[in-house]
């Protein structure tokens, strides 16, 4: 027998939480930006994944503060219109955790947990050279979600990955050397280290 809501019933804080406990694994973003002062911020999003490859676009979610102000991560889009989408491995979960403390306005994220800036080949914000794999982004095109929240499409315009996680002539990212973690329900997070493989069915 099904347990089933009506998700028209249910509160903002009731569907978030059956929405983030039934949709997993989801990936996490450490998102690096700059202010219009060039100040760094990076904060950590787990409503993110990849939607097109060409053009080569993503997605995050980006929740607005209770009383609907933007966000660091959401202003600084706006007032740049450039972001980086850095990957998180398990190596940098507890500095991805940290980052994501609500610091005020102006503080280095990143500083306060022990990960280095790189500067951006195109875009002003930097990427994290502890990261796997890093993406800078122009931003592509914003939907708001009624007052709470934006999704924030973002074309990639340049990647950078750590030496060994990709070959570089056939282009085959090893997903061992990502070694990605993703969010679950509540605060559980998991990682990728069990796989198996399914070939593409043929007719």
């Amino acid at each position: 027998m099904a347990v089933s809501f009506d998700f028209e019933a249910l509160s903002e804080r009731d569907r978030y939480k059956l929405m983030i406990g039934t949709i997993i694994p989801r990936p996490i973003a450490l998102v690096t930006t700059v202010d219009e002062h060039g100040r760094i911020n990076a904060a950590p999003f787990s409503f993110f994944n990849c939607l097109s490859a060409d053009p080569p676009i993503l997605a995050l979610g980006v929740e607005n503060n209770p009383d609907m102000s933007f966000k660091d991560t959401g202003h600084n889009i706006r007032m740049t219109e450039v972001f980086t989408v850095n990957i998180v491995s398990f190596a940098i979960a507890e500095a991805m955790h940290v980052c994501g403390s609500k610091y005020p306005r102006g503080v280095d994220e990143l500083k306060e947990a022990g990960l280095t800036a790189m500067p951006g080949h195109k875009v002003a914000s930097p990427w994290i050279a502890e990261a796997p794999a890093a993406f800078e982004c122009r931003r592509h095109v914003t939907l708001e979600l009624g007052k709470s929240r934006q999704i924030i499409m973002g074309e990639i315009v340049y990647a950078h990955y750590r030496d060994g996680v990709v070959d570089p002539e056939r282009l085959r990212v090893d997903p061992a050397e990502v070694d990605a973690i993703a969010r679950l329900g509540g605060d559980t997070c998991a990682t990728i280290r069990d796989r198996f493989e399914m070939l593409t069915p043929k007719l």
